[in-house]
């Protein structure tokens, strides 16, 4: 479809009120919002470069704003709106926001990498900015007087002698489908009043009240239910079926099979639950020994063959040439680990006349839309894929692989929404699972107590095998025909994906670091919050402070030598603090024992910049590790919502202590082990830190950088620091659970 201004389909579109956008997904520029010198629009404008794309003003002076991100219940749907709402200078309750719908809103691809808010956050800032100047034009137009004259106010625009203009009246008989510049200025931030402000959350009301408010939640007219019959491992072989006896069963209004795809749809719930019983127990597997023997990440890793990939060589080239001092070598490991997504993966979908609707917590619905069109053999004009949040998590669960199945039985059942909805051990057993990792860092010290040397290699398999493709959606592998997942391929820096945050944030003379890419492992896996990014600051922050130890040298201190980053250093100076580590003074030895450790990083080396401190009991009889109080210090640019950003941090470090202290996948040769919350515990109560204190570094005017996944990296390392200063003893193999603490201390 053209794009052309002139295009008179596009203006029917138009008028029929409703606008698609479809534009590919490219990385959103680190440093600042637009390319440098080659003309680049601010973040997403971009790829959806027309007014109307982000804003319309209706004639009754209704306000809608729209945005390919999802809420996810990082709070992006209210800073969006903050966002619009300054820059149209509007009240909040004045602007609705639409998210994440494939027949409305820009395609933003993923909402991933904490991109949100420098992609759509920034294209919205300067669509606004330059509707607000266009309102300005019209408004001295009407007026007779010059433009800088006119003043806007509450959504409308006024005149100095008091005469006024809503918006809506402005563009009575005009359309805002206008050709972006990133021209126009953005308000001075010092005038703000509603950016930077912490808002109520737009999404919260209904979740605490018990409301409809996410897609598990959903009802839809003529409902039924569907439920899908896993094989009991992923290389299970059907070999018999008698279907018979669910097909007669109360309620069932059809069994589906396709190769390996087994489902029943019900008119009820419990009725569909019951029926997939009966389906489990009719169903003849072989299962094969096909997953790997052995849980060990070292193992794991050192098995798959791969590509190695210097990704960065600064100074000398050969190791340790022409550098004298001590030198010092540790590898630090993570195991397979779950989204441990609390509410179980959902969707619905509907085929009618040809179309299909799909209502979907996805983080990408528009590389969904792909997927499904390969899956069901449609153009991808006739789906829908409309986001509604999902009780579930950050990265790629079972979001994607539960739209699949509710596609699929929609097809099989026209007219009738079908809901699916996973099970725990659907959840646990089948989604895609964060990958092992393998982490081997060597360092010189020379005779000043600074870094000489930096080596680092990192073994990662693929962190990314979201839908795009039917072969990356767990359906698309079970059918009769099934569909190939495609070839996995490292990320390129400077975002990377296993190698995410692998070149240290430090000021080092001579440092090579490798990246050895493993491709597909046996067990199925993708992007797990912050992808490789958790393990490698994991073992760079501990690596860190093994050196500082070993140089005699306090572990901040230390890293301040070697920073030369200012707001860098700002970050962890303000952290150290705010937590009061020069005057810290541990307790004298009893049971617990006590401890502090500290970690920093900027993540991906491109967004926030973050700075943690962590202090913890260990009890040395049990291997107990409790957080007594965590004190973060966070550079995110300019905030827009304060209380967003500390509920982020907050939530990355409770997750990432929830990751280092007792999250593993366990399996044998045949079949995953851990498929529900006795095999696979997460953070409880009792281990939550007594105090949480997250401090801004608020840089007004500055660009936008992610936050999202800035804390999982330095919780990790701080935690593990903490541990080490408590008892004396590294550990450098995630999780620190209480039999390997115990181990370690026995």
């Amino acid at each position: 479809m053209s794009t052309g201004p002139r295009d008179p389909a596009r203006r029917r579109l138009l008028g029929a009120g409703c606008l698609t956008l479809a534009f590919a997904l490219r990385p959103a520029w680190a440093q600042s919002e637009t390319a440098p010198g080659k003309g680049k629009l601010p973040g997403s404008l971009d790829k959806a470069p027309w007014l109307d794309a982000w804003i319309r003003i209706a004639a009754d002076n209704t306000i809608t704003v729209f945005t390919g991100k999802a809420e996810l219940g990082q709070g992006i749907r209210t800073a969006l709106l903050q966002v619009a709402a300054e820059e149209l200078m509007v009240a909040p309750g004045a602007v609705r926001m639409v998210t994440a719908d494939t027949a409305r809103t820009p395609d933003e691809g993923y909402t991933a990498g904490s991109h949100s808010m420098q992609d759509s956050g920034t294209a919205l800032r300067h669509a606004a900015a330059q509707v607000r100047l266009v309102l300005a034009d019209l408004a001295a137009g009407r007026f007779g007087i010059d433009r800088s004259a006119v003043k806007a106010a509450g959504g409308s625009m006024l005149a100095p002698d008091g005469r006024r203009a809503t918006y809506g009246e402005l563009l009575a008989g005009r359309q805002l489908h206008l050709q972006a510049d990133g021209k126009a200025p953005p308000r001075d931030p010092a005038a703000h009043t509603i950016a930077g402000k912490s808002l109520a959350r737009l999404d919260i009301p209904a979740k605490v009240a018990g409301g409809a408010a996410y897609v598990q939640d959903l009802r839809l007219p003529g409902m039924v239910h569907a439920r899908v019959v896993r094989p009991p491992a992923p290389a299970a072989r059907l070999v018999g079926l008698d279907v018979a006896a669910v097909a007669r069963l109360p309620g069932v209004l059809k069994v589906v099979r396709d190769g390996r795809f087994l489902a029943v749809i019900a008119d009820h719930e419990w009725r569909a639950i019951k029926a997939a019983a009966v389906l489990e127990q009719a169903a003849r597997w072989e299962v094969p020994a096909a997953l790997p023997a052995t849980n060990d990440p070292v193992a794991l890793v050192k098995a798959l063959s791969g590509e190695t990939d210097t990704i960065l060589a600064r100074g000398s080239v050969d190791p340790g040439a022409g550098v004298v001092g001590r030198t010092l070598r540790a590898a630090y490991t993570k195991p397979y680990q779950l989204h441990g997504s609390i509410g179980p993966s959902c969707a619905i979908a509907r085929l009618d006349g040809g179309r299909y609707t799909v209502w979907t917590h996805s983080q990408g619905v528009f590389p969904l839309r792909a997927a499904l069109a390969e899956l069901l053999g449609a153009p991808k004009e006739a789906i829908r894929c409309m986001h509604v949040e999902g009780s579930g998590c950050y990265g790629h669960n079972g979001a994607d692989d539960v739209a699949a199945d509710a596609a699929l039985l929609a097809r099989a059942l026209p007219g009738r929404p079908v809901r699916v909805q996973w099970m725990r051990e659907d959840e646990h057993g089948w989604e895609p699972a964060g990958p092992p990792m393998l982490c081997e860092a060597q360092a010189t010290l020379g005779a000043d107590g600074r870094i000489a040397d930096w080596r680092y290699t990192v073994h990662s398999p693929t962190h990314n095998t979201r839908p795009g493709k039917a072969g990356n959606l767990l359906a698309g592998t079970l059918l009769e025909r099934p569909f190939v997942p495609p070839p996995a391929r490292p990320a390129p820096q400077p975002e990377g994906a296993g190698d995410r945050n692998a070149i240290p944030y430090y000021a080092l003379p001579n440092a090579r670091v490798d990246h050895h890419f493993l491709g597909v492992p046996q067990l199925r896996s993708s992007a797990l919050r912050s992808l490789g990014a958790y393990c490698n600051v994991f073992a760079i922050e501990s690596f860190m402070d093994e050196l500082a130890h070993a140089a005699g040298a306090d572990p901040v201190a230390f890293r301040l030598r070697h920073l030369d980053d200012p707001r860098a250093v700002a970050v962890v100076k303000e952290a150290a603090t705010r937590f009061g580590w020069d005057a810290w003074r541990k307790p004298a030895p009893g049971r617990p024992r006590r401890g502090r450790g500290f970690a920093f990083a900027r993540y991906k080396n491109l967004a926030a910049y973050c700075a943690l401190a962590l202090e913890v009991e260990v009890a040395r009889e049990t291997g107990w590790v409790r957080i007594v109080r965590a004190v973060a210090a966070v550079d995110c640019g300019e905030v827009v919502t304060p209380d967003g950003v500390r509920n982020q941090i907050e939530g990355g470090i409770l997750q990432s202590s929830s990751w280092t202290l007792l999250e593993r996948v366990r399996f044998e040769p045949a079949r995953v082990l851990t498929r529900d919350w006795g095999a696979y515990p997460i953070l409880r109560f009792d281990q939550v830190p007594d105090r949480v204190e997250v401090h801004l570094l608020d840089r007004p005017g500055q660009p936008f950088l992610g936050t999202g996944e800035a804390a999982q990296g330095p919780a990790a390392a701080a935690l593990a620091n903490a541990v080490f200063d408590a008892c004396g003893e590294r550990l450098r193999d995630l999780p620190l659970d209480r039999a390997r603490v115990r181990g370690k201390l026995a």
